[in-house]
């Protein structure tokens, strides 16, 4: 798993880096920017939807795999919106809560049954 682990510090110390660039610069108006390339289809329009998908899953995966309980639910609409600036801390304080363990990591709740 330290692989897995130096991926996401990697990941997400480099996604705040540029997140805070482009705030500095651009402001927080992502909304308007991502559904401007959503609707204009184009590529940046096909890559916002994939992207939208992608971040779609992994909320439905955080409230999952907590059952469904209203923090699990709440976990994962925080990480539909806030992607892998929220969801690279989330994946390494659950990896350290399963103790390495990678069925309890991915199942959650599910792993006991």
């Amino acid at each position: 798993m330290i692989y897995l682990r130096s991926l996401l510090l990697i990941f997400f110390a480099a996604l705040s880096f540029y997140t805070a660039a482009v705030v500095l610069r651009d402001g927080v108006g992502l909304i308007p920017v991502f559904l401007a390339g959503l609707l204009s289809l184009t590529w940046q329009g096909q890559f916002n939807l994939d992207f939208a998908g992608y971040l779609a899953l992994s909320g439905l995966w955080v409230a999952w795999r907590s059952g469904f309980t209203g923090a699990g639910i709440t976990l994962g609409v925080i990480a539909t919106f806030a992607g892998m600036l929220f969801f690279a801390p989330l994946a390494l304080i659950l990896m350290g809560r399963s103790g390495g363990d990678v069925r309890k990591l991915l199942l959650g709740v599910h792993a006991q049954a």
